[in-house]
């Protein structure tokens, strides 16, 4: 029988922690016509050997859960989708920088009639790796250096330092990642890590050091990470202006929390969902472990994403959250919530919807709600349909949402009636542009509704690059 070659049909799909790997180019699977193959293809076979040739420092006991699938496979066409999971999965490790696969029939003593040898011929990874981006956060961007030891144990372990210099934050962090072997959506990390940001809507320039510890796992179709994370805290101000509350706040603190985090995500897209839905709610406790400040904060996402006529695509999304101080101490300005920009409450100015300003500075809030409604659509007539034209959409927006303190002696009524006066609220509709698969920029006309004394807005022109879109 000849020999068959075999490689991945599609892209690896890009799930879970960062992997610094690139999928090769894709080659077709060649069957060469020969009789005693096409037995074969109609009849049972047996896997009786995999190889895995190619290995230095990696661990070959640590791969054996990847490859065990293929051992059960029952026929060649069979043996080749195996074979091609089993791939899929080694490169997922983010250890080896190419892997092949060589499907034989079984030689030597012991060989069986109907018996099969697969081998996988792979590449690893330089021991150690550097790199250089640019980066898109939530209306900011940032140039990012970055030295890697991939699989520096055998087992997939990453060690990783990265330094990030941006428009608004300046960071630099050392961080051990390590998956369980057998399943590498549950894995292990520990940061290590220095970050300085500046918010010029409140005055503020705040530097954390700390170190954090995460654990993610899948339950069922939820992903999950419990987190904690100390970190010492110091607060300035940018400038002489600086209101008196900003002062008030500045100086150091020290935070210990412990959090929670749960995500349902059944998008076919993060940036341009044609369908699907994604639920994240997050939980944090501070003062339990240590530091100085003590609250429960909750924070809930929700999207729903409809598919309609013509490519459009309605989406609507809702936003909520709350921050509970224990004690009688009250909530860190670095802790609290802020709304408005062109990532949420678009048509008012970064952080700048309702957030209890004093002489222009914004000291956030401890409660918020956000929605939007949009339309997305394909560029009119379709230019570049299929090519360049697929980055870009037009979409009509209606956005929503509300920020204040709460006064917790006035019972949950209250704090309602509070969310539900004075509604800040746009519309308009604007460009879109995509950004790989992580970020997209926006290009819009707003027209901001509910303006209240103090609110800062943006009236026709805003753009806005990120992350994460209300």
């Amino acid at each position: 029988m000849g020999t068959v070659h075999a490689r991945s049909l599609d892209p690896l799909p890009m799930h879970g922690p960062e992997l610094g790997v690139h999928v090769d180019d894709v080659d077709l699977v060649e069957v060469q016509p020969e009789t005693k193959q096409e037995i074969l293809e109609n009849k049972d076979v047996v896997v009786q050997h995999v190889h895995l040739d190619g290995l230095g420092r990696t661990k070959e006991d640590f791969l054996t859960h990847e490859i065990a699938d293929v051992f059960t496979a029952k026929n060649l066409i069979d043996v080749m989708k195996k074979s091609h999971d089993a791939r899929q999965k080694l490169l997922r490790l983010g250890i080896f920088r190419q892997v092949e696969v060589v499907i034989d029939t079984s030689q030597g003593d012991g060989a069986l009639p109907n018996g099969l040898d697969v081998t996988f011929e792979v590449t690893e990874l330089r021991r150690v790796t550097g790199s250089y981006n640019t980066m898109v956060g939530n209306n900011e961007g940032s140039m990012v250096l970055g030295i890697k030891l991939p699989n520096f144990l055998g087992r997939a372990e990453k060690l990783t330092f990265q330094f990030s210099y941006g428009t608004k934050e300046t960071s630099y962090g050392l961080s051990f990642f390590k998956p369980q072997p057998g399943n590498f959506d549950r894995n292990f990390s520990l940061n290590v890590y220095k970050v300085t940001g500046q918010f010029p809507w409140s005055s503020l320039r705040e530097t954390d050091r700390g170190v954090s510890t995460d654990i993610n796992f899948p339950i069922w179709k939820t992903n999950h990470t419990l987190k904690w994370e100390g970190v010492w805290r110091e607060l300035a101000c940018l400038g002489r202006t600086a209101s008196f509350a900003v002062r008030e706040e500045s100086g150091h603190t020290l935070k210990s929390s412990l959090s929670h985090a749960m995500m349902i995500d059944t998008r076919n897209s993060a940036i341009f969902p044609r369908r699907g839905a994604l639920l994240k709610i997050n939980q944090e406790l501070a003062g339990y472990t240590g530091g100085d400040a003590s609250f429960l904060k909750e924070d809930v996402e929700l999207q729903l994403n409809k598919r309609l006529f013509w490519d459009s695509v309605l989406s609507v999304s809702l936003w909520g959250g709350m921050l509970l101080p224990f004690g009688d101490k009250p909530t860190c300005i670095a802790d609290r919530f802020y709304l408005g920009g062109p990532t949420s409450v678009r048509g008012f100015s970064m952080s700048q919807a309702p957030g209890r300003p004093h002489q222009w500075d914004y000291l956030g809030g401890e409660a918020y709600w956000a929605g939007g409604v949009h339309l997305y659509t394909p560029l009119p007539f379709r230019p570049g349909r299929g090519g360049f034209g697929d980055l870009f959409r037009t979409h009509f927006f209606l956005n929503a949402g509300n920020l204040c303190n709460l006064n917790y002696g006035e019972g949950p009524q209250a704090h309602l009636q509070k969310l539900a006066e004075c509604i800040r609220w746009s519309y308009g509709a604007g460009i879109l542009l995509r950004l790989g698969n992580i970020a997209r920029l926006e290009l819009n006309y707003c027209i901001p509704m509910g303006v209240q004394s103090g609110d800062r807005i943006c009236d026709g022109i805003q753009f806005g690059a990120g992350i994460r879109f209300l």
